[in-house]
């Protein structure tokens, strides 16, 4: 990777920058981020899904030079939000694309879910540093993203907190001499409960993480440790490590963020508190460092930190995406729709905690060919809409069994 083609935000030199999912748990970080030093920085586009009122304001806040919303029927409050000001309004899956197209140098891709994938690619296609939060994408077309990168000469930053962490410490020379990558988990609100609890749980207590504030669709995974799972997937993608190198370790008070193990023995971690802001800063500010908000470490008032190994039986998500990864083809696609179906019904409150799994599982044992290359985006998006069908007919079946 040639760092000299990159050069920090100044106040000389703003970074022009788009926020992809601007009213996100993770977009609204990235926001109070920019707007603390807004001569850094240059807003070419923001976009949501349907948060009209908070895009808004955001742009203005920004001023942005684009807001999009995803939701053609928001077009009309969006441009009436935005009446008399500089900020152009479009709606749309086109103006999304023009979106991730726009000159900026700097794409946060923060789009929750399937539905931020082929935007990010159109920003890794242009050659854009893509600051990756959303990790749906990698795991449903790894391949054809990260190729895109390495074609137009583009960066891709990982911006979930346990890779960011590996991304400081990981010595790409040294890769070698690596022995495995310790990803760390808080094991979320179930950690403790037995099954008979968690088969009574209600999305208001899978939806109180311990230690992160997230997204709805994020906080479901958490609970499941399916989002561990897919950082699983992950972590095999960005780093080039095998499956059997990459580790999962509980570690209840998410100061560790990860880490990455040396044959030398040496283990080299990332610390920090639990607040997104510190992956984000790191992402924003590469290739140098900025100033960042967020609470530092008393290592004199810290508590014991302490680690167990996951517990595959309570959380079989972990398992399921081990087995995914290792199959490969369409695997990893079918196993985030069937997912991402799963998580909507568990909220909307038609199937039960434990059902997410299941149903995850009955779609994947009910693929044939799930080890199928993929060569093409409409490959990919051909499984997402078969697995989200057979997903959903699952959910039917068990919400009536219920």
């Amino acid at each position: 990777m040639d760092l000299t083609r990159w050069s920090a935000p100044s106040h000389d030199r703003p970074r022009g920058v788009t926020i992809l999912g601007s009213t996100g748990s993770v977009g609204q970080s990235t926001v109070d981020l920019i707007a603390r030093d807004p001569a850094r920085y240059r807003v070419e586009a923001l976009v949501a899904g349907s948060s009209v009122e908070l895009l808004a304001e955001q742009a203005c806040r920004l001023r942005a030079k684009f807001a999009v919303v995803a939701d053609p029927e928001c077009y009309g409050a969006l441009k009436e939000a935005l009446a008399g000001t500089s900020t152009e309004a479009a709606a749309g899956p086109e103006a999304v694309t023009e979106a991730a197209l726009r000159p900026a140098e700097w794409v946060m891709a923060a789009i929750v879910g399937f539905a931020g994938l082929a935007s990010t690619l159109v920003a890794a296609r242009r050659g854009a540093i893509v600051a990756l939060a959303n990790k749906e994408a990698l795991v449903c077309a790894g391949r054809l993203l990260i190729d895109a990168i390495e074609q137009s000469g583009g960066v891709l930053l990982p911006v979930d907190s346990e890779h960011n962490a590996i991304f400081q410490v990981f010595e790409p020379r040294q890769r070698h001499a690596i022995d495995r990558l310790i990803l760390t988990a808080s094991g979320g609100p179930f950690r403790n409960w037995s099954l008979a609890d968690m088969a009574e749980a209600t999305p208001e207590q899978a939806l109180a993480h311990p230690n992160w504030d997230m997204g709805d669709k994020i906080s479901i995974d958490s609970a499941t440790l399916m989002n561990k799972g897919l950082e699983f997937i992950e972590a095999h993608l960005l780093f080039g490590l095998p499956p059997e190198q990459v580790e999962i370790i509980v570690h209840p008070q998410s100061v560790i963020h990860s880490m990455v193990a040396y044959r030398d023995g040496s283990v080299l971690a990332q610390l920090g508190t639990a607040d997104m802001r510190v992956p984000i800063s790191h992402a924003l500010g590469w290739p140098s460092r900025i100033d960042g908000p967020a609470a530092r470490l008393d290592f004199a008032s810290l508590s014991a930190l302490t680690f167990e190994p996951p517990d595959s039986g309570r959380f079989p998500a972990l398992r399921l995406a081990r087995e995914a990864l290792v199959t490969g083809g369409l695997a990893s696609i079918v196993l985030n729709a069937a997912n991402e179906t799963a998580v909507a019904a568990f909220l909307a409150r038609r199937i039960g905690f434990l059902d997410i799994a299941r149903i995850v599982e009955d779609v994947l044992i009910g693929w044939a060919g799930l080890g199928t290359p993929v060569e093409a985006l409409q490959h990919v998006q051909a499984a997402d809409r078969e697995a989200r069908g057979r997903a959903e007919e699952s959910c039917r079946r068990r919400s009536l069994s219920n």
